[in-house]
């Protein structure tokens, strides 16, 4: 994980940079170890960095001898509120690409008001794991290309950015639908590991604006509110107004902001 850097303590001509292994670097003081940095691919096919070091020094030396070694376009992310770690970044040449805010999403239907929400006519929620994979394979593919020609597939959450074959589909089990007599409408994802996490909420652009949205996330928090979670967590774009406003208008409450940088 990356952590800021500190400001004192260390000179660049104190500071050695040695390649451990492949994409692995260790920043050396007189053979102790001041800071750590990698990089590896995520699902999506990019390249994503990270450092881990105690002085601005070991910081600076670790991203040069990086950048030296590693392909461009190169990626990371960090958490807005961490000034310090944001500026290293940009003194290596990083710039903004994207800001995410995180929010924690109550289950609660008493709070969320989602008690008595219902699918619209014609239309039913089939849970998670009981989906047909070639329907859902055709309506992640079909939300897919109209999002892209609208608003541009960057400008959904960072973990569903299609991998290099195109496919977002990751585990099909994860996926809760929205489903008309032969085909899907709509789809959410979510994933528990150490908590719950919403990792999309996407509808046909033909079948929006009928409540199918609501009815999906009625259906997956009130299953998580049922198996005792208190709260989901989920990613939204800041410039995805409709997805801030559903989860802003069921009392989600915005936590922290990361920023995805790319040199």
């Amino acid at each position: 994980m990356d952590t800021k850097p500190c400001t004192s303590g260390l000179s660049d001509d104190a500071v050695m940079i040695t390649r451990v292994a492949d994409r692995q670097w260790h920043a050396l003081d007189d053979d102790l170890v001041v800071g750590r940095g990698y990089a590896k691919h995520r699902p999506d096919g990019r390249l994503f960095a990270s450092i881990d070091a105690w002085h601005d020094a070991a910081f600076d030396r670790l991203a040069e001898a990086m950048l030296a070694a590693l392909p461009a376009p190169l990626y990371t992310v960090v958490d807005e509120a961490d000034v310090e770690l944001t500026a290293g970044w940009q003194r290596a040449g990083f710039t903004i690409r994207r800001r995410e805010w995180e929010y924690a999403v109550p289950t609660d239907p008493r709070i969320t008001g989602l008690d008595e929400v219902l699918p619209p006519p014609g239309v039913t929620i089939v849970p998670a794991g009981q989906a047909d994979e070639g329907l859902l394979r055709a309506v992640d593919r079909a939300i897919r290309d109209e999002v892209e020609a609208t608003v541009g597939w960057h400008s959904m959450p960072a973990e569903v950015i299609p991998r290099p074959e195109g496919d977002t589909i990751i585990d099909p089990s994860k996926y809760a639908v929205a489903a008309a007599s032969d085909h899907y409408l709509g789809l959410i994802r979510v994933v528990t590991v150490n908590r719950p996490r919403i990792g999309l909420v996407a509808v046909r652009a033909g079948e929006q604006r009928r409540g199918i949205a609501r009815s999906l996330l009625a259906h997956a928090l009130g299953t998580l509110h049922n198996s005792g979670f208190t709260e989901a967590w989920t990613e939204v774009h800041e410039s995805n107004r409709p997805a801030t406003a559903l989860f802003e208008g069921i009392g989600a409450r915005p936590m922290s902001s990361n920023l995805e940088l790319v040199r």
